[in-house]
């Protein structure tokens, strides 16, 4: 389902390589598991420690995951959207089903997680996949690993593909969370998005989602668009925390190259969205939730009454995630291949040739690359800082027991500046941003990320020393 590829998306599935990529828009240098990956074979090796590294120990008793479904197929392609889909003359779903189905069986196998914590179906436009697809994976997940009864189980809808009917048979096919793409209220916008619904047909399908799963829709909404005002952006989100249930998404729209807006963009055709209105839109927004009795838990997203997305707070909180079907992510420990550090993993993305190798190897991983310590506390900072709890003291300890936060930070004077300014807290507690730093993220990313690398294994006794990743 098309979004903002921006690096202000509702994770479902590709963290770290939307993170590089927004990173890099803002001037930060991707930390380094956000780098260039080398193609790997399943069967190619990596020199490995004896002993693994303080935070690849932690992997090895870590028994559980999230799993992340993608369903690369849409309708249309949204004139904004860069993601991996594919528009097909015809999907032969029962084939891709059955090859869905395996490659989770296989990936669980390989990580020899017991238990699956939750279950995201993102895409494309998964709402277009039949209910049936869905109580397939679910069975099969269910019969390799533990899902606990009250797992949340997320899909990823768009309005015209989720009449009242479709939603009812997801929610008896397991589905208890619904992600609706509705982006924004007003005509032409949508028609400038390329959407093929309407406003009309977005409050609709919100208010059947709200019947159906109430307390578990979270919507999307989209801002800095091309001649949009505030005062416009104000209207559609005070409309919609009329009729709102308890979660909701803000994503800032970017100009991707290879998109249909970039391309007009480039033309002259729309004026580029102005930084300064989109942040005074980010800005009201903020705002506005906030007096509504939203806790922004996270950089995009907003919660009342607890309904905060768990699969995505696993993503944030460092998880183990295996990702399923044509460009997934994932990040696991392949402990059923006797392999003990976590990998980056990434799944072939074309639909049919990740089909055949999932027919020929029982999965389709195109990339594979073991990460490093320093790797994993990059992930475990920058995907942390993002939400409105940081990273706690005990959390980064999980990760490396041997460099605290007050010997990585404490003594920066850029660190100082950020905490003088109010926008960074580091106490006992951890470390974290404060709401007006939450909102300037991304100028924060680089001292910290160089204030990491400059202080991480540096003395003579801390077991990392030289192990960096191979990639």
């Amino acid at each position: 389902m098309g979004r903002s590829s921006g690096g202000r998306k509702e994770w479902g599935g590709s963290p770290s390589g939307q993170l590089g990529a927004g990173l890099a828009r803002f001037g930060v240098r991707a930390p380094c598991w956000a780098r260039g990956a080398q193609r790997f074979a399943e069967g190619v090796g990596h020199a490995t420690r004896t002993e693994p590294p303080a935070g690849q120990a932690s992997n090895r008793a870590d028994a559980s995951a999230t799993l992340y479904l993608h369903w690369p197929f849409c309708e249309k392609r949204c004139s904004y959207c860069n993601f991996n889909k594919y528009i097909p003359r015809g999907v032969d779903e029962a084939a891709m089903r059955a090859c869905l189905v395996r490659e989770a069986q296989t990936l669980l196998r390989l990580s020899q997680v017991k238990r699956v914590t939750s279950v995201f179906f993102g895409g494309g436009t998964p709402s277009l996949a039949s209910p049936r697809t869905v109580s397939a994976v679910l069975e099969a997940v269910s019969r390799a690993a533990h899902v606990p009864a009250d797992a949340e189980v997320t899909l990823e809808a768009n309005p015209t593909s989720a009449a009242a009917s479709r939603l009812e048979a997801f929610r008896a096919s397991g589905v208890n969370r619904l992600s609706v793409g509705i982006q924004s209220l007003d005509d032409a916008e949508l028609r400038l998005l390329g959407r093929t619904h309407t406003a009309a047909e977005a409050l609709q399908t919100l208010e059947e989602a709200r019947r159906l799963f109430p307390g578990r829709t979270s919507l999307d909404l989209m801002f800095g668009l091309p001649e949009q005002s505030v005062a416009a952006w104000r209207r559609q989100l005070t409309h919609l925390l009329q009729c709102c249930d308890d979660h909701l998404s803000l994503y800032q729209l970017s100009l991707e190259r290879g998109t249909a807006l970039f391309r007009r963009a480039q033309r002259g055709v729309l004026p580029a969205p102005a930084p300064e209105v989109s942040a005074e839109m980010y800005r009201a927004g903020r705002e506005a939730l906030r007096e509504a009795n939203f806790r922004q838990y996270e950089v995009s997203n907003f919660a009342r009454n607890g309904a905060l997305s768990s699969h995505n707070w696993a993503y944030w909180q460092g998880g183990q995630y295996i990702g399923v079907g044509p460009g997934a992510h994932g990040r696991f420990v392949p402990q059923g291949a006797g392999r003990d550090r976590r990998e980056a993993r990434i799944q072939t993305l074309e639909p049919d040739n990740w089909m055949r190798e999932v027919l020929a190897f029982g999965h389709g991983t195109r990339k594979r690359v073991p990460l490093g310590e320093l790797e994993l506390l990059e992930e475990v900072l920058v995907l942390g800082l993002r939400t409105d709890v940081g990273v706690t003291h005990q959390h980064w300890r999980r990760f490396d027991p041997h460099l605290t936060l007050w010997d990585a930070f404490g003594a920066c004077e850029e660190v100082k500046q950020m905490q003088a300014q109010g926008l960074l807290i580091l106490d006992g507690r951890g470390l974290r941003c404060s709401w007006e730093g939450l909102a300037v993220l991304d100028s924060l990313l680089l001292p910290l990320l160089n204030q990491l690398q400059r202080s991480w294994g540096q003395g003579p006794d801390h077991p990392s020393v030289g192990l960096r990743s191979e990639a």
